[in-house]
């Protein structure tokens, strides 16, 4: 196959530098989740049975030596509360705050496999056209009859770049979307655990 145009090249290394990138990101992001204690509900439940069953001084050293990001979270509603007894909502305010600190840390990079997943397709289609272009531009300048051989190398690289450009895109739109929904769920606990920690648990025995 001949060499292939300075154009195409371009996008290939760009393609292949997009999916670095979605890789590095994503062995970033589960690293931090690793970190910051995603889904490790366990010793936060412990902390908040002790809080609820009177034990605060218990439970604000155990928050204070987790440092998962419900421990946190529960430290700053426990230090708001025992701050202001009369005034709950100065818990809660510290508790959200804390919350929001967190889940910009957790949201952080996501924005670059977003780039990715509209970025990938484009230069795909951008290599259909590069290739294309080469194909027909091979073809006018032949003197010979019309040969399908002409056609290959622009034909391929239209194909090639617009397959990868898809793939690439698919794979950070998939892992976007599971990193995204362990945001999400430890969102959702970070406010039933704030709730509880305020107003008490929901009785879930009667039914």
């Amino acid at each position: 196959m001949a060499a292939l145009p300075w154009p195409t090249v371009l996008i290939f290394a760009a393609l292949a530098g997009l999916s670095v990138l979605t890789v590095t990101v994503a062995i970033f992001k589960l690293a931090q989740f690793r970190r910051m204690g995603l889904g490790r509900n366990r010793q936060a439940e412990a902390i908040l049975n002790d809080w609820l069953s009177g034990r605060p001084d218990v439970a604000q050293s155990a928050a204070a030596a987790d440092p998962s990001v419900l421990a946190r979270v529960l430290a700053a509603v426990m230090s708001g509360l025992r701050a202001r007894p009369e005034q709950p909502f100065y818990g809660e305010e510290l508790a959200r705050q804390a919350a929001l600190i967190e889940l910009t840390r957790m949201g952080s990079r996501m924005r670059l496999l977003e780039a990715v997943v509209q970025m990938a397709p484009m230069l795909g289609l951008l290599g259909t056209v590069v290739g294309m272009i080469d194909a027909f531009g091979n073809l006018a300048a032949s003197q010979a009859a019309a040969d399908p051989r002409l056609l290959a190398s622009g034909i391929w690289t239209a194909l090639t770049t617009t397959a990868a450009g898809l793939a690439i895109a698919l794979v950070a739109y998939f892992i976007a979307a599971w990193l995204e929904g362990r945001i999400d769920d430890e969102r959702q606990t970070i406010e039933m655990v704030i709730s509880a920690a305020i107003h008490g648990r929901v009785d879930q025995t009667r039914g």
